[in-house]
């Protein structure tokens, strides 16, 4: 049996200039200077200690291995001394054996590297590149003839299932790859546990008589591979049962069923934390984009966590899975763009909630050598093709990368993202935008990989416009932009921006520096605005009522506008006790109501029920205006 040992607490920690601490992992050295704004946050070589005593194993018989689940972005590691390994690549897994170098007490040295350099990505791009030691470090202790632990940070297994005769059987293709020649037995078990198929090789072929699909939010259903070798290694892997595929003119499917993709995108860092986050983080997060009702993520802008990739997995969430290759190409930095897209899909084949591996995002706001740019795309393109035939590619375009831009077409499907009714006037753009692309390429698979505008829970207005970063601005941007996409419902997906806010330490905007505000949820996760309770009416099955403007309590007018939002088709709203009026609909009611010292409202569907009170002011308050910070940037990229 493999034997896993943490390495999580007691290391040293020296900084930038030369400071030291103790810290435990996670651990992130920019925390704080990388979310409170300036683009200063510290960037460059740090250096991690740890010792320990050699594990306890056999020496005979077995081996230990040193792995890596994330260090950000560039890591060397020495272990007593000697040189082992480096990596390059922030957000995925590596390992080396270390079993010829182990003594009675060890010393770990780890070097890790967030610094600007023209190589390894990201570089450039609306977010914070924290460094660290970000995610867990484990020795594995394994049997010398074992399931690969060499290639990519696989996991040594490989597992291809579809449904097959109607949907009432699971085809399974089960390859493994070792480092000996001892036989493979490989067993397929249902969710209980019970043994369904079984056979022997390195590439089995097993069918499952009576298969129960993995079926997105409904029925994410879940199988599990089991590999042993003769002399005792055993590995293992969860897999699901389906199909998919996309068209033009109708979207998405899933198992032959249309199954329209709306849903969010993530970063992977909180408040105070930055990305040194552990499961309970990624758990919440997890809830709440449940919550909301969203049947997709796209995990932005590089591999997540594998235990998030297993909760897409267990909840049934579509996933978009893409490597940093984001905003600016770097001719230098080819390489790595290979060995990220290598890793995220060797370590992510097995998971059944991936559909598809995004090459790109944004890749045209500052490209210098398109020719080589392009030859890139193709050979990422190529290269996710040969590796996984199963599912498609996919990018990421910005709005300065026109619809006839070669770049757009490249791989099998495409998504644009754009702001406009934010960073430009007029949200009836996006029709005329999605109609034009229709038109123009109608065999050609279309979505919104984002869209979205900032919104602050302390700034408010009767008469909300762009710009002003109100809460309900951005509920006005979203609600026309779902409406958008019911008109437009051939879409293959679409990804707001954001789920949550982010920490981008370039910004300036809304009041609070070093924070992109789009999120439909705070940075700390504590306030859900307005917009998070409009697609949950659109989205979730739960039964629900939510009044708006809840925290826009004093108004000057003789009369506001009071707006429900609900996934119920009947809203009773009572004034002060007596009822007001019952409207009949969908998603969105609004209510004249008139105003007094004190108004207190209630919005009742059946049992649901929620309550409000307004204040009759004679002055607008200050406090819910945006202040002049001033800085004009519209956006990220003015800075450099």
């Amino acid at each position: 049996m493999r034997q896993t040992i943490k390495l999580m607490q007691g290391w040293t920690f020296t900084d930038l200039d030369g400071k030291t601490a103790q810290v435990d992992l996670p651990h992130t050295w920019n925390n704080i200077d990388g979310q409170d704004g300036g683009n200063d946050y510290r960037r460059g070589t740090c250096l991690y200690e740890k010792q320990f005593p050699a594990p306890v194993f056999d020496e005979e018989t077995q081996c230990v291995y040193l792995e890596f689940h994330g260090v950000n972005a560039s890591a060397k590691v020495e272990l007593n001394g000697t040189p082992i390994m480096t990596h390059d690549g922030g957000y995925s897994t590596f390992r080396k054996e270390i079993t010829d170098l182990l003594k009675k007490n060890n010393e770990l040295k780890v070097w890790a590297d967030n610094g600007v350099n023209d190589r390894v990505y990201p570089q450039k791009a609306d977010f914070t590149f924290y460094g660290g030691i970000y995610r867990d470090v484990d020795l594995l202790i394994v049997n010398k003839n074992h399931f690969d632990l060499d290639y990519f940070g696989g996991p040594g297994i490989q597992i291809t299932a579809k449904p097959v005769e109607g949907y009432k059987k699971g085809d399974v293709t089960v390859k493994t790859y070792t480092n000996c020649e001892e036989a493979v037995s490989v067993s397929i078990l249902d969710a209980e546990g019970n043994t369904v198929c079984s056979g022997t090789g390195t590439e089995v072929h097993l069918t499952i008589e009576t298969v129960r699909l993995w079926n997105g939010l409904e029925d994410p259903y879940l199988y599990t591979a089991v590999a042993k070798l003769e002399s005792g290694d055993e590995i293992s892997a969860r897999f699901g049962v389906r199909d998919f595929h996309y068209h033009a003119k109708t979207g998405f499917y899933l198992n032959g069923k249309s199954y329209p993709l709306r849903g969010v995108s993530r970063h992977q860092d909180r408040k105070g934390l930055g990305n040194a986050i552990t499961r309970k983080e990624h758990l919440e997060d997890m809830d709440l984009i449940c919550e909301v009702g969203a049947n997709t993520i796209r995990l932005a802008h590089y591999q997540h966590d594998q235990y998030f990739y297993d909760l897409c997995d267990e909840r049934g969430m579509v996933v978009w899975a893409e490597i940093p290759y984001i905003s600016e190409h770097m001719p230098n930095g080819r390489e790595n763009t290979v060995s990220q897209m290598t890793e995220l899909i060797v370590q992510n084949y097995n998971h059944a909630s991936i559909v598809c591996w995004g090459v790109s995002n944004e890749i045209t706001i500052s490209t210098k050598d398109k020719k080589d740019m392009l030859d890139n795309h193709r050979m990422l393109n190529d290269l996710c093709h040969k590796m996984d035939p199963g599912r498609f590619t996919t990018l990421a375009c910005y709005a300065m990368c026109g619809p006839f831009n070669p770049v757009a077409h490249i791989t099998d499907t495409v998504s644009w993202n754009l702001y406009l009714g934010w960073y430009v006037p007029g949200l009836f753009l996006n029709d005329l935008w999605m109609d034009f692309f229709h038109k123009a390429y109608p065999d050609r698979c279309l979505g919104y990989s984002e869209y979205g505008c900032e919104g602050m829970p302390n700034l408010h207005s009767s008469h909300p416009r762009r710009g002003d970063h109100t809460e309900e601005y951005q509920a006005i941007y979203h609600e026309y932009m779902l409406e958008c996409f019911e008109r437009h419902p051939w879409m293959w997906a679409t990804h707001v921006w954001n789920m949550f806010d982010f920490a981008a330490d370039a910004r300036n905007q809304g009041g609070e520096p070093g924070m992109n505000h789009k999120g439909l949820i705070t940075f700390d996760r504590k306030t859900k605005k307005d917009s998070f309770y409009l697609y949950k009416a659109y989205w979730s099955k739960e039964p629900f009522l939510h009044i708006c403007s809840k925290r826009f309590e004093d108004r000057t007018e003789d009369e506001i506008t009071v707006k429900v939002y609900t996934n119920q088709n009947e809203v009773t709203l009572s004034v002060n006790g007596q009822k007001l009026e019952t409207k009949y609909g969908e998603h969105v009611f609004t209510f004249r109501v008139p105003m007094s010292t004190e108004v207190s409202v209630t919005a009742a569907s059946g049992n649901l029920r929620d309550d409000a009170v307004f204040c009759k002011v004679s002055s607008p308050n200050p406090a819910y205006v945006l202040k002049d910070s001033g800085d004009k940037g519209a956006n990220w990229t003015n800075k450099e």
